[in-house]
């Protein structure tokens, strides 16, 4: 676990300094999105307002949980328990919810609030949407599918994201004491293991399964091509393995992760922030991801605590690193009001050889402003994840 770049390690007092600079964005940002969410990216730097119908929109009030943690103002719980009443209100009238996304809507949203208020309404919530995930599974194939009607061939796939799922899963296991949303939890991490991992540990974004539940091929929806390495899977694939070891403790997936950071880490360019697709490194005028860097630095921060400590002191100086290139370099710089955290992040590039729309290139991601605000949280004390 190297790297050549010359980042010099975030210090705790820059972590808390930037993460301070972000509780001061989220305080400006809470009267614009009043009641409502942050699109999944941002315009021309602003995010516009949305209601609650995307599949980010938990990463919003996964922020306003994190700058209420760090600042204790009761505006911020005020604004988390109000977002609640939403998310509750999606799951029961299933607004939006035919699809896997269920733990990046409902973790940091209502298993954050029912962990540090005890919001019986968020503990329902959540426990709602692990059921609704629970709908997704497919027992042909042993895994969850993303996206379309079930079981139709176009859509009989996984994708590696579903990992961030899974932790809803074993917290609703955990809080009814029923075992089956762990089991298929357990069920999907190990298909996804064997087949969207390559062997030298790169990923496939997608991969489909025959309708006899048999493995088939792997492709991508927004990485440049099929052969590829979409960056923000590749981080996927980083934090969701090892967050599958924190409910498991099966070795399997700390050797999983092992691979997957080693070859994140050898398509990094110099500042240590990928760009959108692993293809392209340094000298190219391609786009960044600086969410991927974000996510990434999370899974560092979560393995140090499960690795040996030679091994686990080698991932946090890695995510400092990491974190100190997104601070000095990346963060947004002045709080504006409507402006996200983390600048040069890309939701879907067109490539000639992918089917995604393109939208939210060179602009703050949702997921990214809240993947920054938790590393910069993991650093500065003893947190317990959302996830």
């Amino acid at each position: 676990m190297q790297t050549q770049s010359n980042c010099i390690p975030l210090t705790e007092e820059a972590a808390l300094t930037a993460l301070d600079r972000c509780v001061e964005q989220v305080r400006l940002n809470l009267p614009r999105y009043a009641g409502r969410c942050q699109n999944h990216s941002s315009v021309n730097g602003i995010y516009p307002a949305c209601d609650n119908v995307q599949w980010t929109c938990g990463f919003w009030p996964g922020e306003i949980w994190l700058a209420w943690e760090r600042s204790r103002e009761d505006g911020f719980q005020a604004a988390g328990l109000s977002l609640v009443d939403s998310f509750y209100d999606r799951i029961v009238q299933k607004i939006e919810v035919d699809h896997h996304d269920m733990g990046f809507l409902y973790s940091p949203s209502c298993v954050a609030a029912w962990r540090l208020t005890g919001s019986q309404k968020a503990r329902e919530a959540a426990i709602l949407a692990a059921d609704q995930l629970l709908t997704r599974f497919q027992p042909k194939g042993a895994f969850f599918q993303a996206w379309g009607p079930m079981g139709a061939p176009e859509n009989y796939r996984f994708i590696i994201d579903c990992l961030l799922n899974l932790p809803l899963l074993y917290w609703a296991s955990r809080e009814t004491g029923d075992p089956k949303y762990a089991d298929l939890a357990g069920r999907h991490a190990r298909t996804c293991l064997a087949n969207s991992f390559r062997p030298d540990g790169s990923t496939y974004h997608t991969f489909f399964m025959n309708p006899d539940g048999t493995p088939s091929h792997g492709e991508t929806c927004q990485g440049y091509r099929d052969d590829s390495f979409w960056a923000r899977g590749q981080a996927w694939g980083v934090y969701g393995s090892v967050l599958s070891y924190r409910y498991t403790k099966d070795p399997a997936y700390l050797d999983v992760f092992r691979r997957c950071l080693a070859f994140y880490l050898t398509r990094l360019p110099e500042d240590l922030v990928p760009y959108w697709d692993m293809i392209f490194t340094d000298g190219s005028d391609e786009p960044r991801d600086s969410s991927a860097a974000a996510i990434v630095a999370c899974g560092l921060l979560e393995a140090a605590h499960w690795l040996p400590p030679e091994e686990a002191a080698r991932c946090e100086r890695l995510a400092r690193q990491m974190l100190a290139s997104l601070t000095a370099r990346y963060a947004v710089p002045q709080p504006v009001p409507g402006a996200g955290l983390l600048l040069h992040g890309t939701y879907s590039k067109k490539s000639p050889y992918n089917t995604c729309t393109p939208e939210g290139v060179d602009e703050c991601t949702g997921w990214g402003d809240y993947f920054y605000m938790e590393a910069l949280t993991r650093l500065t004390g003893n947190w317990y994840p959302y996830w």
